[in-house]
């Protein structure tokens, strides 16, 4: 079976199709197509007040792309909550490798010189993939979603992809979309440029090409998860 390549792996975004694993431990890799889709339109991201206070307050310093390993790698922990992680060792090396080639990016929330939350996703035109995100001070994560959302409304992307809904993304405004509507609000994210903030300089996201699904068909077996 061929190796998954960071180019497939982006083919598979393109495509409508995220990654996911069982665990940290298991090499196997599925691709999930949801019946549902969670996105969060940009226009009606919602702060809290105590959030809107928190980031007034400075509480957390707000760096993108200074620490992405660092990102993913907390993102990947087991905790009490969350015995178990999607992310294994071959996804994070594929992710690290996007984000030495400006595909895949990290807002990351700081406090006292320590790294105390933060988001990560992939980017391709005017589409960003939120993968995960992680917090290790109260509102740390939050203050972190709320940068990134700050950065793509700057930089005229159209579509911000959370995967699936849960309460806490809800919160903030994220919603689920069928998967036909989806897949046409993701083609014209893709037919349009972006540009992500990072603190090393603006980075543009264009979309190297337009796969078909059957791009990756060789390289995994595909699953869809209701």
């Amino acid at each position: 079976m061929p190796a998954l390549t960071p180019d497939l792996l982006l083919c598979a975004y393109a495509s409508g199709l995220f990654p996911m694993a069982n665990d940290r431990e298991d090499p196997t890799i599925h691709w999930i197509d949801p019946k549902r889709r969670g996105v969060l339109p940009l226009h009606r991201f919602h702060q809290s007040r105590s959030l809107r206070k928190t980031i007034r307050r400075g509480v957390f310093e707000v760096r993108v792309d200074r620490a992405f390993a660092q990102v993913i790698e907390a993102c990947a922990e087991v905790r009490p909550e969350r015995p178990r992680t999607w992310l294994n060792d071959e996804l994070i090396a594929l992710y690290c490798a996007l984000h030495r080639r400006g595909y895949a990016h990290s807002v990351e929330a700081w406090a006292d010189g320590r790294l105390a939350g933060g988001v990560y996703g992939v980017s391709l035109g005017a589409a960003f993939f939120g993968e995960s995100m992680f917090t290790r001070a109260r509102d740390a994560s939050k203050v972190a979603l709320a940068a990134l959302v700050e950065r793509l409304s700057a930089g005229g992307y159209r579509l911000l992809d959370t995967q699936f809904v849960t309460d806490h993304l809800r919160r903030f405004g994220a919603i689920e979309i069928a998967r036909e509507r989806y897949r046409r609000e993701l083609q014209r994210a893709l037919a349009t440029s972006a540009v992500f903030y990072s603190d090393a300089g603006a980075v543009v996201s264009g979309t190297p090409w337009m796969p078909s699904i059957g791009a990756i068909g060789s390289a995994q077996s595909i699953t869809q998860m209701s």
